[in-house]
Parts: structure tokens; sequence; C-alpha cells
């Protein structure tokens, strides 16, 4: 009796709201003046009517009203209950023909028409079922439908801590089973190392990745092709493999048949079987491969290679970071070069060279500095002047456009560099920042006239922990004696450089140097690499991702010599390697227990974002292109709240705990700004540098819904044709066994459910939610059903689709006309990113409208169709389970409709007035107004302007905008975005990347005088990729990282009324806005009598953050206290 009562009192409400809105918003005050041109009673009435009008729509075509009425049966307290979060009645299965149900009020046939009383002659299938869902005589649901049914509905609380343990561990799991692989083909490659003898005659042929499959004019096959069967597997991205066996590249600028690599090659033939067995044990895996010391590359499973359009692979494995990270420790290395006048000409081009492919080995864990000596010390950036910068790519693309800066004159003081380099590494070390592991001085010069025995007995004799790499750049070697024993009195390598040519095999050389503290240990430390794409392999493998580059993360080991005779000399034979795709990462996410507004993420012991929804790696141009730092965005750039960095910090110290923060998270591609509480939960995972977190908005975020039904009534309303589950959720792990690869999910759910597939990895309290979700849902589809058979009803078929979506997942959705006549034919398809569920979010529609007051609909027209032309407006409204804000939302529903019906039916509702004799006193008709209908954001979804629709209000009626601004109607919210891209309009190609660099700031500050004018752009600090320079070349401006402020504007929910006036150069303006009841919409009505285009526009443009000098200083000493070390080896060999 409580739940009809409760029912019918709902819809006396609902029914009467707009007569209950009039009535109470006359308690507004007008402002004064304002109701000359423009009475508020006129466009509250039209407010009204419009309102009343377009909740019946949205409410009747969604089925809201049903959905929430179904929440409500089975939540009803039943008597001797208090609680709210107690059991309930049981859950009634959907569909059936059991006798018992006949006269059971709510019970659907297949057909979709209600049983219990028919339905009279001539009467809608709607005005039926409205009398029975609102008749006195309303039962509770059937509990005879299926027996088995449990009665445990309940409302928890999520415990985050526990949470993010349990996921923390789940990921723990996958990178054990990917280091247990390597593990497996670092002993099988020393086992097969120390077996073979090498033969420097040794003959054998063997399938080169580049000329496998290709054969010469007479139809043979090419030397070290042959004849390499392939297949198109879906797990490679539908690559053509082998996975019987690996092939062999070969860098362009090595010979084949060189004695070193063929022995290589033939010895680690003997990982072909370790690959095979490593995949049959873990189906998940993907690449496996072995780099060699000596450059060739061994990859499974066996896949073509292609060279670019000029013949050549741009990829030595001794060059990727997952190779460097595993052969040597992390390390802090200063950079000498000499630029006495002895070294002009093409001797300073290879020394450029030189430290530029020096730079190429260091990675983001490693420190650095480069210092040009003549008779004086010059710090190539002189910001950094007595220190020591992280080796992240932006800061070593900074210093290589500085190379090109120096030039060659005087005498070179070495002892003088020498001294300054010393220092710094020791001060450095002192304050416990950078590697803390080994440290190097890497001398580029063209001699030395003496040993400088003196300076090292001072700095670094006995103990040695500096070694010193000088590299004797032309063909004279008349000063090489002293180099060399500089080499070997300091633990470190000398290596002449002639050429260009010569640059890269001699600089590779000190790799092997720094690992021998590793190889002569026998530690095999595991290593992981930041996120990244390695643009050169698939290039090689000519991979067209329609997604674009997927980011991943590669387990390495080195590979040592194990033989007795070279045992002592610490010989890195390689490196294997695995890659993990982060998407496998985010597949282990709980999504439906973090909630709409919930996210997981996961740092590296830098603090750069692993995985985080917020990562946008790519350029926003439409086109595949990584932005140039995307593997280098540090956690402090997302959760840009966090200004003392507390999160960050804790987690780069791999702590356990919780923070909470208020935060202003964007959607809808950073238009619209929802701000809300976000309580974190972070931990670390274990055997890996990575830390992960869970975030969860507080309110109904950090509750859940549970309710079980039986199997049978699950799967069977689970598998009808109108319900999908999320694409990159993971119900059932069909991954990880070959059999299982075709399975759907919903096919995968039935055979664990049933018992036919127990082996099958599932989760099963999602699985049993997803059941539940689908059996309460299931009216659902008899009632959109029964609205499209209805001809009377959407004649002018206006509305177009009912969707639904619901925390677990899943979604239903329901045409009302054919597919070929929709608007937008991409809306909750995957085409459709911002409206379905997949790995990181919910559907925007489903977000937004769990932020609107309960009971209120949403209105939107999606940006990504509206600059399609695609004309459609969506309304979604939440379901919540209970009236509180403890209580979680457990689904969204919502329809599709045209733009063009939507706003027929305002401007229909605008020509209502309420005199006598039908004589409005003002209408949107007339010329002297303007009438518009904006969101609750101010976007525009109505004008008589069809050009306009879409747009920001502000950049519309830019006066009227700031003076809704100055009264508080709206609020302007300021955001950052520390990933931007700007456009470059720079002239020249050295400005094309830096409006000013420090050293020419600093002249410019000291001859001009004016410190706090000088703009220094961040974006300065970026390099711009090949591409961008192409588009400079064809006089289009380049893109390069930058970062922005821009606004967000937000209306007040207080304020359902406004009116106001603007002086526009002593003309007086009124406007009235007033709110769309049951909505997030407003209608703005203007006076057209003044001119106010002298007034500048409120737009939403992004301004680019423009830092001073004191700044730009600050941001170029982040050095040690933005990373902590996870493995160490300090030098003792």
């Amino acid at each position: 009796m409580f739940g009809n009562w409760r029912i019918l009192f709902w819809h006396m409400c609902s029914s009467s709201f707009p007569l209950l809105w009039i009535l109470l918003g006359l308690n507004v005050v007008e402002v004064a003046g304002s109701q000359q041109g423009i009475p508020l009673s006129v466009v509250k009435l039209w407010a009204s009517a419009f309102g009343g009008e377009m909740k019946s729509i949205s409410a009747k075509y969604s089925g809201s009203q049903l959905l929430q009425k179904e929440l409500w049966a089975i939540t009803a307290p039943r008597p001797g209950t208090n609680s709210s979060s107690e059991a309930r009645t049981p859950v009634k299965g959907s569909r059936g023909s059991n006798p018992k149900n006949a006269a059971c009020p709510g019970a659907w046939e297949e057909g979709g028409v209600a049983r219990g009383s028919p339905r009279k002659y001539g009467e809608s299938f709607q005005t039926a079922y409205r009398k029975r869902l609102l008749g006195s005589n309303l039962g509770p649901p059937c509990s005879e439908k299926y027996k088995e049914l449990e009665k445990s509905v309940r409302v928890e609380e999520i415990d985050g801590l526990k949470l993010v343990k349990n996921l923390a561990v789940k990921m723990e799991e996958v990178f054990r089973k990917k280091a247990e692989a390597t593990r497996r083909l670092v002993e099988a490659a020393e086992e097969a190392h120390h077996q073979h003898e090498d033969n420097p005659d040794l003959q054998y042929e063997y399938f080169n990745a580049v000329l496998i499959n290709e054969v010469d004019e007479e139809g043979n096959n090419v030397e070290l092709g042959g004849e390499f069967l392939l297949e198109p597997n879906d797990h490679f991205n539908n690559l053509s493999v082998n996975l019987s066996l690996s092939v062999v590249q070969v860098p362009t600028n090595m010979y084949n048949k060189d004695p070193d690599i063929v022995n290589g090659v033939y010895w680690s033939e003997a990982l072909n079987k370790v690959f095979v067995d490593n995949f049959e044990r873990d189906p998940t895996l993907i690449w496996q491969y072995f780099g060699s010391a000596k450059g060739f590359f061994r990859q499974y499973p066996g896949v073509k290679w292609h060279p670019d359009e000029h013949g050549v692979i741009g990829f030595d494995c001794r060059n990727r970071k997952w190779y460097i990270q595993a052969a040597t420790s992390p390390k802090d290395v200063i950079i000498l070069v000499d630029v006495s006048g002895s070294m002009k000409g093409l001797r300073l081009t290879i020394a450029r060279q030189t430290v530029s492919s020096i730079l190429d080995t260091l990675g983001d864990d490693d420190f650095f500095n480069i210092i040009a000596y003549n008779q004086e010390i010059h710090y190539v950036e002189p910001c950094l002047n007595g220190t020591l910068v992280r080796a992240d790519r932006t800061n070593k693309d900074h210093f290589r456009e500085h190379l090109d800066k120096l030039f060659a004159k005087g005498i070179g003081l070495l002892g003088d560099a020498l001294t300054e380099a010393f220092t710094i590494l020791s001060e450095f070390n002192q304050t416990g920042h950078g590697s803390l592991c080994s440290q190097a001085i890497m001398l580029v010069t063209d001699g030395a006239t003496e040993m400088y025995d003196d300076v090292f007995e001072k700095y670094n004799w006995p103990e040695r922990k500096v070694r010193i790499f000088p590299y004797l750049i032309g063909r004279e070697s008349a000063f090489a004696d002293n180099l060399k024993w500089m080499a070997c009195a300091n633990k470190g390598y000398f290596s002449q450089i002639s050429t260009l040519a010569d640059v890269q095999e001699n600089v590779m050389r000190y790799l092997h140097v720094m690992s021998r503290p590793k190889v002569i240990d026998h530690e095999h430390d595991t290593v992981w690499t930041e996120a990244y794409v390695d643009s050169a392999l698939s290039q090689a493998h000519k991979l067209k991702d329609k997604a674009g580059p997927r980011l991943m993360t590669t387990v390495a080991m080195p590979v040592f010599s194990t033989k007795n005779e070279t045992k002592n000399q610490g010989i890195l034979l390689g490196v294997v390697g695995t890659d993990i795709p982060l998407q496998e990462l985010m597949k282990l996410i709980p999504k439906h227990m973090l909630g709409i507004h919930g996210y997981a993420f996961a740092i590296t012991n830098n603090g750069y974002i692993l995985i985080h929804p917020d990562l946008r790696p790519l350029y926003q141009d439409g086109q595949k292109r990584r932005k140039p730092n995307y593997s280098s965005v540090d956690l402090s750039e997302v959760e840009w709240e966090d200004k003392d960095d507390n999160l960050r910090n804790s987690m780069v110290n791999r702590r356990t705990g919780t923070f909470s923060m208020e935060v202003k998270k964007t959607v809808d591609r950073g238009r619209r700004v929802l701000k809300m509480h976000n309580d974190y939960y972070y931990t670390d995972i274990k055997g890996t540098p990575f830390s992960v977190g869970v975030a969860l908005s507080r309110g109904h975020g950090k509750y859940f819904f549970r309710g079980n039904v039986s199997v049978e009534a699950g799967l069977r309303d689970l598998e009808q044709p109108d319900v999908a589950l999320a694409d990159e959720w993971t119900y059932c792990n069909t991954e990880e066994q070959h059999e299982h690869r075709h399975l759907t999910q919903i096919q995968a759910i039935k055979l664990f459910m049933t018992g036919h597939r127990p082996h099958l990895k599932c989760d099963r309290e999602l699985i049993q939610e997803v059941l539940f979700d689908a059996v309460v849902t299931a009216p659902l589809e008899a009632y959109w059903t029964g609205l499209a058979l209805n001809k009377s009803e959407n004649s002018d078929k206006g509305v177009e689709i009912a969707f639904l979506g619901t925390r677990t997942g899943l979604s239903r959705t329901n045409l009302f006309v054919p597919t070929d006549q929709l608007s937008n034919q991409d809306f909750v398809t995957a085409e459709d990113k911002e409206g379905v569920f997949n790995a990181d979010h919910f559907p925007l529609w489903y977000k937004r409208a769990a932020e609107q007051v309960p009971g209120t609909f949403l209105y939107s027209i999606p940006f990504s169709t509206a600059l399609e032309n695609k004309s459609v407006v969506l309304a979604s409204t939440a379901i919540q389970l209970l009236d509180d804000r403890k209580s979680p939302i457990v689904a969204a529903v919502g329809i599709q409709m045209k733009l063009e019906f939507f706003q027929r039916k305002f401007w229909t509702a605008c020509r209502q007035c309420a005199t006598l004799d039908g004589k409005c006193s003002i209408s949107c008709d007339n010329a002297d107004i303007n009438c518009y209908l904006i969101d609750n954001n101010a976007f525009i979804l109505v004008t008589e302007e069809q050009s306009q629709t879409g747009l920001f209000f502000g950049e519309v009626e830019g006066a009227v905008m700031n003076k809704l601004l100055q009264m508080g109607s709206f609020k302007r919210i300021a955001l950052y975005d520390y990933q931007a891209v700007c456009r470059d309009y720079s002239g020249s190609s050295d400005s094309a990347r830096t409006l000013s660099d420090p050293f020419t700031v600093v002249k410019w500050l000291l001859t001009e005088l004016v410190i706090f004018l000088l703009e220094f752009n961040l974006y300065s600090w970026w390099n711009v990729d090949l591409s961008a320079r192409a588009q400079r070349s064809r006089g289009r401006p380049p893109m390069v990282p930058c970062d922005t402020e821009y606004p967000a504007f937000v209306s007040e929910r207080t304020i359902k009324e406004t009116t106001g006036n603007i002086d526009c150069e002593g003309c007086i303006r009124s406007f009235v806005i007033q709110q769309i009841p049951s909505s997030n919409l407003f209608m703005v009505v203007v006076d057209n009598k003044c001119d106010c285009s002298s007034s500048p526009p409120v737009t939403m443009d992004p301004n680019e953050i423009m830092y001073i000098l004191f700044l730009v200083q600050r941001r170029c000493l982040i050095c040690g206290s933005r990373r902590r070390k996870y493995i160490a080896h300090y030098l003792s060999h």
C-alpha cells in the first residue's frame, strides 16, 4: 500500500509540475526596469509550456517512469524492515508463460503486451499501460516466477583501499607472468651461448625479416629469404605472422653475413622453442624478442618487415629504451665538449653528432648536463649551471637545439673542465638527487696534451666512482695515448671516431662497460619502461591501426655470457623482452565498482603516467600522430588541482594510503566541467616500479547497488537482441585460451554460468549484477516495442532512438525509425566513442545526467555530431535507487530526437500567451526580440539563426553573457591543460620551436631591462616531430606542445530566473533568462532595440601560458625530486 501511494503521489506531482513551477516562481523578485519590454510572466509561461512538453515526451519514450517504478517495487520496505539498505522483496523474472502469473500486474508476454486486464477496444497500448502502472490495485511484483531468486537487494559502500589493493594484485599477476616468460628466455639464451663456440667461418642461412618471401628476377628466393609461411592473426593486430618461427632483423648499416652476426643468429635459434612455449603458456603474450649487443634483433612471432621509401629501416634495438634500461644501471653523466680552435669544421660536426648519439642512450632514470670548454667553461644551457637534469625527451631535445650554436675558438683547458665536472657530480650526488647509482664523464675532444692525473687523484682516486669515456674526434692519433690512459685509469673505455658513419657504433660501446657491474654480479634485474609506442617498429610492420598507435610497456632483462673464460670480463650478450599493451591492464579495472566518475590510474617511479583516462598522447587534429612528450606526462599535469604534489609524491615513494581533494573534471572534449570531490586510494604494484591508484567521487560514486536473480532468468533476458555489453570491459577473459577467442562476452557468460566451460576465467560477481540488470530492465523492451508498434504515436518520427545503460556496462537500445532514416547513425555504436561504455569512462550522456537533479532531464547537442551536421538532440536522465545522497545511480535512460523536432516544440511553446483575446504582448516572431534556448554550460540549442546552433552563447551575445556572469547566473571556471598543442606562427626555422630560448632571454633582459615584460613560452622546451616540420614546409604553422588556461561556464542552480539591463552606449537593452522546468535548459529573451556589437564576445578560447624567467628556471631545475630510484647498482668493478 505504501508503494502504491508513493507511485500515485509521484505521478500527481510530475503531471502537475508545470503549474507548481509557475506558482513557486512568483516569489522571485524581478529587477526593476527590465520588464518594460519583456514581461517576465510571459517568458515564464513559455518556459513552463516547453518544459512540460519535453518532460512528457522524454519520460514517455525513454521509459524512465517504468524503470523507476521497477526499482521502487523491488526496494519497497517489507513489513518488519526499517533500513533502506536491507533486503527487499525478491526480484521477478521478466518473461514467461507460467499460468500462475496470469493475474500478476506488471508481467509481460514475449510480444510486448501487458498481461492481466485486457486493453479496451480502441485503447492505446500506452494508455492501458499507464492505467496499470498507476492503478490503485497495483500489487507487489510477482515472486512466484522463479523460485530460486535470491532475496538480497542492498546498497553497499565501496571500500576504496580494498579495491585498489585487489587491483594491484591483479596487475602484479599480469606483470609476473610476463616477467617469468622473459626469465625463461634469459636462461635459454645464456645456455645456448654457453654451448656455442664462435666460428669465424660459419655459414648459416637464417630468415631475414626484410628478405623473407622475396624473389629475384627469375622467381627464385633471394639469399637469406626463403619461403616463410605467414597467416593473418587478430591477436597481433591482424598482421600476417608465423607462430612457429622467429625472424631476424639486421640494421641497414650492418652486414647481414658479418661473422659476429651469423654466430649470434645461429646460437639464438634456440630461443624459437621457448618463444612458442611461452605463447602456449600465456596466450595473452604479444611480441617476444632478443636484442643482441652485436646489433641484430630476433622477433617472435615471425613477421615481414618493410623498409621505408628510401630502402631504410630506422630501427636498431640497441637504441631502444628497453635495451638501454636493461643493459645499464641509472647513471649521472656530464658530457664535456671541446670547442677550442682545433675543433673547427668537420670535427665539430662529428662532435655534435657524437653528443647527440650519447643523448640517445640516456633514459628517464638518467641525469645529465653538457659543458662546452675552451679557455672558459660554457654551460650549453645557462639556466642549468652547476646541476643535472633528467634525461627525458623534452630536456634532451632542448639541449640538441643548443648544440647547433656551438662554435670553435681559443685554446682548450681540459683540466678546468674536468674539475667542474667532478665537482658537479659530487655535489649533486650528496643532495640525494639524481640516479644515486653510476656516474660518468664523456669527453668529446680532438686530443689531450697531458694526462691530468692530479685532477683524477684529487677527485676520483682511489674509489674511481666516476668512469671516464674519451671520444677522440678525427683521424690523427698524436694524443690518443693520453686519452687511452685516462680511460683505463678510471674504469672507462676509449673510442676514436673518424667519420660520421663511425659515430653510433663507437658511442654504443660504453654501454657494455657500464653494464659490467651487473654482468659480473650476474644480476638479472627486471626492468619496465614507461608507456610508449615504437614508431619505427610499427612502420616496419606496416601497421595500420584504425584506433591509432597503441601504448605499451616493455618488460626486459639482460643476457650475460656465462662462459668461465669470459665471466670476469663482464660480457653483455644482449637483452630479451616482451611487450605488454596497456589495454590489457585496463581490462583488469573493475569499472562497475568505480562508478560513473571513478577511474583507475598507474604511474612509474618517475611520476610519469602509465595509464590515466586524461592522458592524451595524440594530436587532436584528426591525425594519429603522437605528441613529442607523450611518454613523459607527469601525474601532476593531469591531477593539477593537487598543488603540493601530495598524491604524486606518495605514489612515487610507493606508499599505500588515501588522499582527498576538490577537482574539476572536464567532459565533452573539454567544453564542459563537472565539479566534484574525489577520494584517492593508492598502493604499489609489487615487483615493479609502478604504483596504482583509484579515484572515487563522493556521494553516489561511493555506493554500489547489489541484487541477485536466478541464472535462468538472467540469461534469458541477457540474450535479447536489444542488449549489449561494454565492449572493452572484461566479464570473462576470452584471451587467455585460444579456443575462447571467438566467443563474445555474452556467449562466454552463458557457457560459464551454465557450467559448460568451467575453466573460463570470469568475474562471477560482475556477471551476477549484469544478470540482475538484465532482468530489471527487461520490461523496457516490451514497453518500447509497444510504442513503436502504435502508429498513432510518434507519427512525425521526431523521436528516433531510446537507450538505456546500467552501471554494469549493460545497454539497451530501441529504434523508432528505420536505421537508414536515423539522423545520427553512429550514436551508441563503436564509432561514437563518447556515447558508449569503454575501458576508462561511462557514456557522456550517463555521466552528465548523473549530476543533474534527480527526476530532471539533461538535453544536449553532441559536439561531435554538430560539427558533422547530424542534427540531433539527446535527452537523458539518471535513475537513482533512493532519494538521498548515499543512493547509487543504478542506470540512465534517454532518447535521441531530431533537432528540427525539438526546435519546433520550442517555437510552438513561445507562441503561447495568457491573454483572453489571444493577442500576445511579445512574441519570438517579432524582430524586436531574440529568443535563445541554452543549456547549463551556455551552449545554444535553439535560435532563429541556424548557423548559431551549438555555439557558445557568449560568442553570439557577449554583452548579455558578461552581464549574466556579473549577476552570478553563470560562473566562469578556470581550467588548465598541460598537454595542449598550439600553432607556432613564428617565422624562422630556429624559432619554429622556440619563441625565445633561455640564453636569448637573458641577453634580452640585460639589454631591455624589462624583466616582467618577458614572455617565455613553455613549448620552447619541446621539439617538433618530422610531420610538424613537413607542415611548416607546406606553409601551414606546425603544432607544438604548450600549456594553456581556458574557461568553462556553469549555471548557478539556485538562480531559476533573472532579469537585467545592459547599457550599450546610452541605449538600455533588457533581457530575461528563465530556467526550463525539469531540465538543464534556460530560455533567454533579449530585446533587439540596441546595438551592443561594440561589446567584446565572451569566448572559450584557450590562452597560452607564458612563463617569465624565474619560472623557467624553476621548471628546468626539477631534477631528482620528481623521481625515486627503483633499482640501483653502485659502481664496484
